[in-house]
């Protein structure tokens, strides 16, 4: 009697870092191992996890970084206010808006709204025609730029522009767009002849929207 040994299980191969290699040399294109994105985020855990902490990742490919980041700030959501459906939805959304990308190539910052979309989607358990899955689209739609991070251009060579989001409870939020070049000054705005002045005074919104609701932004 032959004594068979059960098949081992073989494991399944990592993701490919790179699509082609045209695109490598053309782009430089080449995504980080999910691995590495873990160990990168546990660096700043802390932040990774806050759910209102704003996150830009200035090339963002298909949502390597961004994808963990906010299944992190979901997980927050979901300790903090699974008690409550209301509130539980309402701070994924506002999650979800605080994840930011710019990405070069169009499939790329395509298949990067879509990953974010469906995790959302998924963690509120809305489908296609619902509200929430609506304003989700529209919010990945405006978060995630195609275009050029260091032109600081969109697509059609036009200044990038980000909204900020805010939650300001009872199921209103706030948008307020600003340029994203005006954004990058902040980071010198401390320890200079302004810095007594207040950042509004300074960086104003190229625009401002009044307070809406989940389904004033869907539609």
């Amino acid at each position: 009697m032959v004594n068979q040994q059960p098949e081992r299980e073989q494991p399944s191969p990592p993701p490919a870092l790179t699509r082609s290699k045209k695109r490598v040399a053309d782009h430089g294109e080449v995504f980080t191992p999910d691995w590495m994105v873990n160990d990168m985020l546990d660096l700043v855990k802390a932040e990774s996890e806050r759910i209102d902490s704003r996150v830009l990742e200035p090339a963002c490919g298909s949502g390597n970084f961004l994808v963990p980041v906010l299944m992190r700030k979901l997980a927050t959501v979901g300790v903090r206010y699974g008690a409550s459906e209301f509130e539980r939805n309402h701070y994924a959304m506002l999650a979800l808006m605080c994840t930011y990308g710019i990405e070069l190539l169009a499939d790329n910052a395509a298949e990067c709204r879509e990953n974010l979309l469906s995790v959302f989607a998924q963690f509120v358990c809305k489908g296609a025609g619902d509200a929430w899955y609506q304003a989700a689209a529209k919010v990945v739609a405006t978060n995630i730029v195609q275009g050029d991070a260091l032109s600081m251009t969109n697509a059609a060579g036009e200044p990038i522009t980000f909204p900020e989001w805010g939650y300001l409870g009872r199921g209103k939020f706030q948008r307020r767009d600003f340029r994203y070049d005006s954004l990058t000054q902040r980071a010198s705005f401390e320890g200079t002849l302004w810095a007594h002045l207040e950042e509004h005074e300074i960086f104003a919104p190229v625009k401002e929207y009044p307070p809406m609701s989940v389904e004033e932004l869907a539609e």
